[in-house]
């Protein structure tokens, strides 16, 4: 039961690597990437119970943080052009600090 449940996901992600080499926008591409880590994620835990070896299990669920957060980055990068605020810049005055006239 669970090699046919290891077999689906690595159709399921020949499939999701097809949507990440043929998709027409980087969004596309980013929602692939992120199928593509949440079947990984899937197939380390399936082949960590085929294998005896529950301590996967904690590895499957690492990477998926990882995942998620990696693709919210990613997605912030391509909507903003940055990642965050990159702090308070010294050569930029604020209105408190310009001498008044």
């Amino acid at each position: 039961m669970f090699a046919a449940a290891a077999l689906a996901l690595l159709v399921s992600l020949a499939l999701a690597l097809t949507r990440a080499a043929l998709g027409p926008t980087v969004f596309d591409r980013a929602q692939a990437a992120n199928t593509i880590g949440t079947l990984a994620m899937l197939l380390l835990a399936v082949m960590g119970f085929l294998n005896g070896r529950p301590e996967f299990l904690d590895l499957a669920i690492v990477y998926g943080l990882l995942n998620v957060i990696g693709t919210i980055a990613v997605l912030k990068y391509f909507q903003r052009g940055d990642l965050g605020d990159p702090g308070d810049d010294p050569n930029e005055s604020t209105a408190e600090e310009k001498p008044s006239a």
